[in-house]
This record gives structure tokens, C-alpha cells and sequence, in this order.
């Protein structure tokens, strides 16, 4: 009996906002192959990643556990296992090309095979390893731009991160990961179904495109930040250490700057969506040749973003913080066949609400000690309030007890909870800082309520919901991470 299971395609972008596709309602983006998987599919508005790091998320993602389950806090942290081998072993082709950010970075994790490319500024990252792209590079006897490089620009502080891409085009990041996609789909053994994790390197910084895809957006009128001085001084300390040390630390080539010119931050805005276009264009191709395959019919595609980026936003730059545009991400899901599309569902959710659906889909059982919850009735069109009542997000700081908690001080351990109209964020230290927000009265999260008496209340509740979320996590979990670790 032939099998009938869908192919699934699944398109995970790296630091990517929701704020970067047009039909979701933001005209400055040129996104046309999104706008019509947005047309055809169910867009998800209010997805929330489970930890604003790229390791983190995605351990969650493709485990079923929040950060606290799974020990994966940091990018450093150690991840083997994923719910990728339950596909395996039910008989889907499992491929990931592109970036997934495991560590050890080839780790099989399930997959039969592995084309890796990771982040776009690690040069010599873990001793010496190199990847697909590398190895593409150095096919044609170059280096690819990276930190070492741009360090020699007499303007390398002014830049905020800001480059133009120099070498062969069909080299940048995206479009290398992006074609090497078409290609395997073009080319590959004809078994099925399959389960193809496409996993772009970019947006993320360093913000790199090809100056014929950022033209259109630096002639622009985009929208830029609005940081007030009020804004700043009621952040978390952790928050105020954070920024200063963006300033004195280059991380992916980017020298943050207190007080950014309009110049400035219009132009990295401007290469950051040029990118997303990029990214944009190699999703049409992959669809082009699913179609020419004779796949598309019966491929589900899904598509979201590891977290966001705040681009100047509160006065941050890049993630490691709880506002929204870090926390909430795209999600769709695509397939006309399988589900009456043109839709958006406006019901929370976790990031890795994904994959009990995509097991679904496989009709593999889902493990009853996940903590994710299947979007199946969201996707299915179930009435209101099948969704999540509040979502969480967690990110360890640099303590004694965790040197390698990437660049979070001033807190061991911030913890978000949100729900439809507000959202709290604790922080586990000696002092009494927090964040508290009315996303009714002040949806961009300005004015922190943290210490205003009149929301003492609203303040103890969510701390209560947190409290509640930690002791049933590890019940629900506990069985599950004996054999994990």
C-alpha cells in the first residue's frame, strides 16, 4: 500500500518579527510568496516563542518542553534528541538543510540527512567547524563577510550592523540555503513522504543583502522607533546592563549606539526587511519546484521565525528581552487540500504548539508528557477558546551558576507571562524589579506598571499564574526528563 501521509515542509527563518509581511497587514514589506501562502493558508497572529535565544527556542520547538524541562538555556547547551526521530522511525525522509542550531551543530537529531549551515557571523565557531556554506566559499577560493572583515570599515561603529553583500550573489546566506533547498527537491530519491526542514540563516544579523533588494526599501518611508527617555528609566536593571553592554560588545557585527540617528536606524531597518524579501523570493522557488516535482499538491509547507529582533525598539537592539516584537513570531500554515485557508487565528499560542501538529499530520502519537499543545483544533477551524489562556517565555542570565548565560546579567532567571491584555515579566534576583504591561492601554509596551499601586492586584495574579505554570510543568514533564539528560 502506498503511503499517504503529506510531505511537510517546514520554513524556519532566524530572528525574523511578525511585522514583516505585507498581507498580514504591514504594506512597507515586499513579501509576495508569503502573501500567498498568508491568501491560500492560516496565518497564526498570536504565536509566542517558549525563549527569545535561537538554541532555546528551536530545543523547544523540536521537543515538546519549555526551556526549565529541557535544560536548554543557552546556545551552548548540549540538544541530541527531537521528535524528528518519531518521524524517522515511522517511515518519513528526514532532511534539514539549512540552520537548526543543535549543539554539537551535526548532531543527527532524527535526520537521515543533514546539509548544515549556521549562524552568518561564527567564523572558526566550535573549534574549527565548518559549514556547507564554507565549504561553498572556499570551492570558489573565498571568505565569506563576517566580523573580522567588517572591523576594518573606517564607519564599522555607525553601521548599527549594516552591510552590503559583495561577493557572487548566489552565495549570500539565503539564497545559498535557499537554492541548495530546490536543488535536494529537484534532485532527490524518490521517497515519500518526506520531511524537509528548510532553516534560513537570515534575517539575522549581520544585515547583509544584496544592494539591489535594499534599494527599494531605503527610498522608503519606513516605519522607525520611538524610544522616550521615560521608557528607558523605568527598565529592569538587567535591561539598562543590557543595552550597555550591546554598546561595547560587537555581537554579530553590530556596535549598538544610546541614541541611534534616524539615518542609522532607517537604514538597518532597511537592510533587515531587504533580507526578509530575499528570504521571500527563495520560498517562491521552493514552491516552484515542489510544483514541477508533482509535490505541491499533497506538501503541507508551515512557515515562522526562531524569535524577533528589536531593531531600535525600546531602545534594544537584536533579543535576550520579553516585548513582543522578540516573543511573537509568524506563524503559517499551508496546504489548500488539507485546510480551508485564507484564515487568521487570533488564539494564543506556543511556538512549539507546532509539533504535535505536524506529528498529527504523520499520525504519529503525540507523547502525553509534552508540554506543547496541538494547534489541530485552531487549524481546523474550532470555536473560540481553544486556544492558550497565557503563554511563557524564559531566559537565564550570566550567574555564577550559569557563566554561559550569554550577555543577560543583572537577573539569574527572567520569566515571562502573557495573556490577551497584559503581560508580566519577573525577575529572580534581590531586587524587586519586574515589568508589568496594559497591552490594552499601551500595546507597544511603554509604560512599565511594575511599581504602580493601583495594579498591585493584576501584578500578584500573574505571578500566581506563574507560580501554578512551574509546579504542573513538573508534574506533567517529570517522567519525560529522566532518560532526556
Amino acid at each position: 500500500m502506498p503511503d499517504t501521509r503529506p510531505n511537510v515542509v517546514f520554513i524556519i527563518t532566524d530572528q525574523q518579527r511578525y511585522d514583516t509581511i505585507a498581507a498580514l497587514g504591514y504594506p512597507y514589506m515586499e513579501t509576495p510568496n508569503l502573501d500567498r501562502l498568508v491568501t491560500e493558508g492560516i496565518s497564526v497572529t498570536n504565536c509566542f516563542v517558549t525563549a527569545p535565544t535561537c538554541a532555546p527556542s528551536r530545543a523547544s520547538l523540536f521537543t515538546g518542553y519549555y526551556p526549565h524541562t529541557t535544560g536548554i538555556y543557552n546556545n551552548e547547551d548540549i540538544w541530541q534528541h527531537s521528535w524528528v526521530e518519531e518521524l524517522a522511525a515511522s517511515g518519513y525522509h528526514c532532511v534539514n538543510i539549512g540552520k537548526m542550531h543543535t549543539h554539537p551543530y551535526e548532531t543527527p537529531l532524527g535526520f537521515h540527512e543533514r546539509l548544515v549551515v549556521e549562524n552568518k557571523d561564527r567564523y572558526l565557531e566550535g573549534r574549527f567547524f565548518f559549514d556547507r556554506w564554507d565549504l561553498a566559499m572556499q570551492a570558489r577560493g573565498l571568505v565569506k563577510q563576517q566580523r573580522e572583515l567588517y572591523r576594518g570599515l573606517p564607519d564599522y561603529r555607525q553601521r548599527l550592523g549594516a552591510f552590503e553583500w559583495k561577493l557572487p550573489e548566489e552565495l549570500h546566506s539565503n539564497f545559498y540555503v535557499g537554492n541548495l533547498a530546490r536543488w535536494w527537491i529537484e534532485n532527490k530519491p524518490d521517497k515519500q513522504p518526506f520531511f524537509l526542514q528548510v532553516g534560513f540563516p537570515g534575517p539575522h544579523p549581520p544585515h547583509d543583502p544584496i544592494p539591489r533588494y535594499a534599494k527599494p526599501y531605503l527610498q522608503k518611508d519606513l516605519p522607525l522607533p520611538q524610544v522616550m527617555q521615560d521608557e528607558l528609566a523605568a527598565q529592569p536593571i538587567a535591561h539598562k546592563e543590557l543595552i550597555q553592554h550591546n554598546i561595547a560588545v560587537d555581537h554579530d557585527s553590530i556596535v549598538w549606539s544610546s541614541n541611534p540617528t534616524p539615518q542609522q536606524l532607517h537604514r538597518l531597518r532597511a537592510y533587515y526587511f531587504a533580507n526578509v524579501t530575499m528570504i521571500d523570493e527563495m520560498i517562491g522557488g521552493i514552491m516552484k519546484a515542489l510544483a514541477q516535482k508533482g509535490y505541491l499538491d499533497d506538501t503541507v509547507i508551515i512557515f515562522t521565525s526562531d524569535h524577533g529582533d528589536c531593531l531600535g525598539d525600546h531602545g534594544h537592539i537584536q533579543k535576550w528581552v520579553m516585548y513582543d516584537v522578540i516573543t511573537k513570531v509568524p506563524l503559517i500554515v499551508w496546504n489548500p487540500n488539507h485546510f480551508q485557508g485564507g484564515r487568521k487565528v487570533e488564539e494564543l499560542c506556543q511556538l512549539f504548539d507546532i509539533a504535535p501538529l505536524i506529528l498529527e499530520l504523520a499520525r504519529v502519537d503525540v507523547p502525553e508528557t509534552w508540554e506543547a499543545r496541538s494547534l489541530w483544533p485552531l487549524i481546523r477551524g474550532s470555536k473560540t477558546g481553544s486556544g492558550r489562556t497565557h503563554v511563557f517565555s524564559q531566559q537565564k542570565g550570566v550567574s555564577s551558576e550559569n557563566p554561559m548565560g550569554g550577555f543577560l546579567t543583572g537577573t539569574r532567571l527572567m520569566t515571562m507571562v502573557r495573556e490577551r491584555t497584559w503581560k508580566l515579566v519577573h525577575y529572580l534576583d534581590d531586587k524587586d524589579q519586574g515589568e508589568l504591561y496594559n497591552l490594552l492601554t499601551d500595546p507597544l509596551e511603554q509604560q512599565n506598571l511594575w511599581e504602580n499601586p493601583a495594579n498591585r492586584t493584576k501584578k500578584e495574579e500573574l505571578i500566581k499564574v506563574l507560580l501554578h505554570w512551574r509546579m504542573q510543568s513538573g508534574l506533567k514533564s517529570g517522567d519525560w526528563t529522566i532518560p532526556w539528560r
